[in-house]
């Protein structure tokens, strides 16, 4: 029979188990047919010398007659301990198993695996300490494979984390409420899983109603360790639990003091400050708290305190929780306004800055008399502990928190109230914080609106509609923009730009840019040189904001700029490292124009330029900001993909297709504002433009004034035919005068009557005053008179001056 050495370590091996057991096999007569070389260690014996022989020779007298009067194992199993000889003589105590070898014919042979009795005893007190460890002692143990499923679970962390105890073994478990991992118990295990270390950390815990442990508040000790096997391959994480009651309270408060300045404020948003700050203190610190915040402070403003004659202060519940979840103890809903009787705890701690604590809350409670709905309630539920602390921070007192116990059997003591303030100070500075930011940002979106355009003007070249959606709060008002600007000859500018940055100098440089785009709208410059002329622009604000000692104001834009001609249905658009526009054709697939990019705005240096489009009547183009495109649930590509199924199909009214814009793009709160500006093309009938090639001959001019009011005559428009006549006698004169070249007349029909005369010169007239005693220089002063507006464009065979007149 055979040994398995106890390890060197004091290793957990199981001295029965197959890598190291010493093993016989025994005949159906008793004799010895196999001796394994574990056996030969443990017994001195060489197969040579025991194979045929009886077995029962191996044993002593004693044991080989307690052999034969027991017989054979009725089970065909028998496990024990036995004295066998050695061959050197002495005895040698085994802990013994003996299992039936079936054969044919009934004669069955004999399995015999056999170990030191020492081993076996020093296995059976190992397994006892594991049994006691996990079944006898306050860690609660559970064990997880790599994919994080609980594969065996003890009854204590069974209670702890309210799943089901595993029945034996190591049975597949669900962990956590609806088979999943507490969030908190899975980051920690995976943590340990990925890094091959033990990770350990503290929480605060409350058991759930249905727990089997007490409704007590708990410091909750989890540690994760990697288990791995033989060659140190991780096989899982065995995750324990170990709960401390309320015997060490200052570490208690200590912890929870750490948790709050990690939880309460996380994030700029009014309501959820307070919400978090309810969320520490219930139920660890009372079953009820409700933060009520004086009038002013969720708009952003400075809070008027209760009373003030302006008739404004007041309390608004902001929020409250409840260990119960019909909250019983509401008599005010979020969001509406709280009174509180003159003699109430939250007046006088409104009044002096000051908490009260009111450790005793009975029927006959002076306060309470006096306000009979909450006396109703507090009498139902059993209240018994009553709290009120000020929101204070800077000097300001924003509102109060209330704390009610009726489930805790405590009475708010001075430890509870100095653990509340200090918990209240800190959120008393977050909820300021988020109140200055409230308001920084409402008047950041105020001058924002202010200076985007407040509706866009009609006109016959185009169709539009446009969407502007500011970002969430936390990221702050930005810079973009659009505008729908009207050019002479019936044109129209189309812009979108988008400032670098957030904030109220990120809205005041985006109203700058915009004035800056349409002033040079109004001079007619190309799209690339008026590109040219803000990238200017912006680097001189960013030089003056550097030099001045309020910091950047300028960083950087993008923009695209795009004149659309109606009469001859071409897009000249450039860009600025802004994305290019999308545009939906009548019969092609939805597309985005092929326009060189361009530098971003602001560093200078860098050509620019641009492209000339034609495109079919009815055509949808699409200008939009890159928030449109790029969200934290997508990439750009995706983004892209979105916008061509939005503008699929650009028959359909252009305010449906924002529509499906903002709901195929945007998610409820963009993280980057987004502006975008939806356009249908139209065109101009040629009925309604007439144009003549004018001689440089004296005689010209009278022809040109025939002509002139002939079309005026057919177009219905001869009241005007004074002040055209005039317009006409004196442009098409200078014309001839001062420029060279040939001159052309053009006139045009649309909102407006339009009057055109172009030449080969490139010299700009100048209206000026004329003397008494000049017998000319009073044209273009006539002109201006009688016109509505009038300027000069350049173009690439001369220029034209343009005059506009009102229809009547």
């Amino acid at each position: 029979m055979g040994a398995v050495g106890v390890p060197s370590d004091g290793g957990w091996g199981d001295p029965l188990g197959l890598s190291t057991v010493a093993l016989a096999v025994v005949d159906a007569d008793g004799c010895v047919e196999y001796w394994s070389a574990a056996a030969e260690d443990l017994l001195g014996h060489k197969a040579s010398d025991v194979l045929s022989r009886p077995a029962l020779s191996l044993l002593d007298d004693e044991a080989a007659a307690a052999v034969r009067r027991f017989g054979r194992p009725a089970d065909g199993h028998w496990a024990g301990k036995v004295s066998v000889r050695h061959r050197e003589g002495h005895r040698v105590e085994l802990a013994l198993e003996v299992r039936a070898l079936p054969a044919d014919g009934g004669r069955d042979g004999w399995l015999v695996a056999a170990c030191p009795a020492a081993s076996q005893r020093q296995w059976d007190l190992r397994q006892a300490a594991v049994r006691g460890l996990l079944h006898g002692s306050p860690i609660g143990v559970a064990v997880l494979d790599t994919q994080l499923r609980c594969r065996w679970v003890n009854g204590l962390l069974a209670g702890m984390e309210d799943v089901q105890p595993s029945e034996q073994g190591l049975a597949p478990h669900p962990a956590g409420v609806g088979g999943q991992l507490a969030p908190a118990v899975e980051r920690q295990a995976r943590q340990a899983l990925t890094a091959g270390e033990t990770v350990s950390s503290f929480e605060h815990v409350t058991p759930s109603p249905g727990s089997r442990l007490p409704l007590q508040a708990r410091l909750r000790m989890r540690s994760s360790v990697p288990l791995r096997d033989g060659s140190g391959a991780t096989v899982g994480v065995c995750q324990s639990a170990v709960d401390f009651d309320d015997q060490d309270r200052a570490r208690q408060r200590l912890l929870l003091v750490n948790e709050a300045s990690e939880h309460i404020g996380s994030t700029l948003d009014l309501e959820r400050t307070v919400a978090e700050l309810a969320e520490i203190l219930v139920p660890r610190v009372a079953d009820f708290a409700a933060v009520d915040l004086l009038d002013g402070v969720r708009d952003g403003r400075e809070p008027v305190p209760p009373g003030d004659r302006s008739g404004h202060g007041g309390l608004v519940r902001a929020a409250h929780l409840s260990i119960r979840a019909d909250h019983p103890e509401v008599v005010v809903d979020v969001g509406a306004a709280t009174r509180y009787p003159a003699w109430s705890p939250q007046s006088r701690c409104l009044a002096s800055g000051r908490s009260v604590r009111t450790a005793a809350v009975t029927p006959s409670t002076r306060w309470l008399s006096d306000d009979p709905l909450r006396r109703t309630a507090f009498v139902r539920i059993g209240v018994h502990s009553h709290m009120a602390v000020p929101l204070r921070a800077r000097g300001v007192t924003a509102g109060v928190v209330t704390l009610l116990r009726w489930e805790n059997p405590d009475p708010f003591d001075e430890d509870d109230l100095l653990l509340v303030e200090e918990l209240s100070a800190r959120a008393a500075v977050c909820v300021d914080n988020a109140r200055r930011f409230a308001r920084e940002h409402s008047a950041a979106l105020a001058l924002q609106t202010s200076l985007l355009p407040p509706a866009l003007p009609h006109h016959t070249a185009v169709e539009v509609a446009y969407r502007y959606l500011p970002a969430d709060a936390e990221a702050g008002v930005g810079g973009d923009w659009f505008d729908v600007i009207p050019l002479s000859g019936a044109r129209v500018a189309l812009v979108v730009g988008d400032v670098v940055g957030h904030g109220i100098h990120a809205a005041a440089s985006m109203g700058r840019l915009r004035a800056a785009v349409q002033t040079l709208a109004d001079m007619d410059l190309p799209p690339e040189e008026l590109l040219a002329h803000v990238d200017d622009l912006v680097l001189r604000l960013a030089e003056e904001a550097e030099a001045s000692a309020e910091g950047p104001v300028v960083v950087g834009a993008t923009c695209v700029y795009a004149v659309y001609d109606p009469i001859v249905h071409k897009l000249c658009l450039a860009r600025a490292g802004h994305p290019s526009p999308g545009i939906a054709h009548m019969r092609e697939p939805v597309g985005f124009l092929d326009v060189p990019a361009g530098p971003p705005l602001g560093l200078g240096g860098l050509p620019f330029e641009s492209v000339e489009i034609e495109l079919e009547e009815g055509s949808v183009l699409a200008f939009f900001t890159d928030g449109l495109i790029e969200a934290h649930d997508h990439d750009v590509d995706t983004g892209l993909e979105r916008l061509s199924f939005a503008l699929a199909h650009p028959d359909r009214p252009l305010e449906e297709i924002c529509e499906t814009m903002v709901r195929t793009l945007l998610p409820d709160r963009p993280r980057d504002d987004v502006a975008f500006l939806v356009v249908r093309t139209r065109t101009l009938s040629p009925d309604r433009v007439a144009s003549w090639d004018v001689p440089s001959t004296p005689s010209a001019v009278a022809e040109a004034r025939r002509r002139a009011m002939a079309q005026l005559t057919r177009w219905g428009l001869a009241d005007l035919a004074f002040t055209t006549e005039l317009i006409v006698s004196e442009l098409i004169t200078n014309a001839m005068r001062h420029a060279h070249g040939p001159i052309s007349l053009r006139l045009i029909h649309d909102r407006v009557l339009t009057v055109e005369v172009s030449d080969a010169g490139n010299t700009s007239p100048r209206m000026r005053r004329a003397g008494h005693t000049d017998e000319g220089g009073r044209g273009l002063f006539l002109v201006a008179q009688v016109a509505q507006r009038w300027g000069t464009r350049y173009t690439p065979q001369g220029k034209t001056i343009w005059t506009e007149q009102a229809l009547t």
